[in-house]
């Protein structure tokens, strides 16, 4: 079943065709506004977003609360992947006007809008109060001093060695 990212958007859904909402723009995108929330404001930039969305939610395997998603065996190519898929979903948080691009010397970065915080506030399922919590650790716990290339390579070394391919 292809996913809204697949297409982009809800407008090219080809008709008759499900979209599965599990790791789409959307889905994403409220974990990466959960994080840019908490960093609020200090932005960041999307290989920051991309590591600290994997270690939100892997947050068991570093040291942290427990995951909330499993750990699979193919994880060394989620970094990948999800980097695509956080692409789409920052632009739907910027067009939703939770999220803005900050142009800083190190380069482009994200930061959540005003609106952001009170947003992500208002949701009121259990995921999401179990998102801020691991926001909160991961953003001022684990990330302080993190190299992200790193960390990327951490996190894709571990995998690789979980399923032991090189």
């Amino acid at each position: 079943m292809p996913s809204l990212g697949e297409y982009g958007s809800p407008d090219l859904v080809p008709e008759g065709r499900e979209v599965n909402p599990l790791n789409s723009p959307l889905e994403v995108g409220v974990r990466a506004l959960v994080l840019l929330a908490e960093s609020h404001p200090e932005p960041l930039d999307l290989g920051q977003l991309v590591v600290l969305d994997h270690v939100l939610l892997h947050s068991g395997e570093f040291d942290g609360p427990p995951s909330l998603h499993p750990g699979l065996p193919a994880r060394a190519g989620e970094l990948g992947m999800k980097r695509a898929v956080l692409e789409q979903a920052l632009l739907v948080l910027i067009r939703a006007g939770l999220a803005g691009v900050v142009d800083r010397r190190e380069g482009l970065m994200y930061a959540a809008t005003d609106q952001g915080p009170v947003f992500v506030d208002v949701l009121e399922a259990p995921y999401a109060g179990f998102l801020r919590e691991r926001a909160e650790w991961v953003v001022h716990h684990y990330f302080p001093g993190v190299d992200t290339r790193v960390a990327t390579r951490q996190i894709v070394n571990r995998a690789t060695a979980e399923t032991g391919h090189e």
